[in-house]
């Protein structure tokens, strides 16, 4: 899932980015309402961490513009020094999901998060299976029939894309955006580089499940005979 962390505190920024990163989420990091926006317009995201106290515009505008957009009814955490009564009610009244108060733990952060994340809505689903696969995106567990999987984070959250979307195709620039944050360089084979990882654990693992290139496009997921039936 990606995530858009509103947050002009630099230190805290990336200490927030860090840790959600390490728990599987994509992660871009802006500091000002203004960058939120725009990232906002280039970007769809599963969930947005926003502090208020921001240069210039406040938080309260990015939570107002994100609210007034039909097409971007997404989970919103509000991360904020104001702790006052009124400053709660005014977030949650405009729109907030959630509203943790600074200083706070990075555990109670990440299981807010969650929470508002698991709400009925367009990815409300927080398992998946396929086949003998079966991946619980809460607790980040992809199983081969009892066997736990070892992957990568980025492995994990390719997989997640791809039982999403089986047996839709799900291209390849989707993928690039889905598992890359911005500030991160992506290699012209960097995705095929982590299906092929992914492809192999999952044979490893005897997953009767197959990832098809689809040529020129992009990728899907499909159980093994299906998938032996497309080639």
């Amino acid at each position: 899932m990606r995530l858009l962390l509103v947050e002009d505190h630099q230190a805290l920024s990336e200490m927030v980015a860090g840790h959600l990163a390490r728990v599987g989420f994509v992660v871009d990091s802006v500091g000002s309402a203004e960058d939120a926006i725009t990232a906002l317009g280039i970007m769809r995201y599963d969930g947005i961490v926003l502090d208020l106290g921001l240069p210039g515009a406040s938080g309260m505008a990015v939570l107002e513009h994100v609210r007034q957009r039909a097409s971007q009814a997404v989970p919103v955490l509000i991360l904020t020094a104001r702790d006052s009564l009124e400053s709660r009610l005014a977030g949650l009244n405009a729109g907030a999901d959630d509203y943790l108060v600074k200083p706070f733990d990075l555990r109670e952060l990440e299981a807010r998060l969650r929470a508002i994340l698991r709400r009925p809505g367009p990815r409300q689903t927080e398992s998946f299976a396929l086949g003998n696969l079966t991946f619980d995106i809460s607790s980040w567990d992809a199983r081969v029939d009892a066997r736990s999987l070892d992957l990568g984070r980025k492995e994990f959250a390719l997989l997640e894309e791809l039982m999403r979307s089986a047996p839709r195709i799900v291209i390849k620039d989707q993928l690039e955006d889905r598992l890359y944050a911005i500030h991160e360089a992506v290699t012209p084979n960097a995705i095929e580089a982590i299906v092929s990882r992914l492809r192999k654990k999952l044979q490893a693992a005897g997953a009767r499940v197959q990832i098809a290139t689809v040529r020129g496009v992009g990728y899907k997921m499909t159980v093994e005979a299906q998938a032996l039936a497309d080639e």
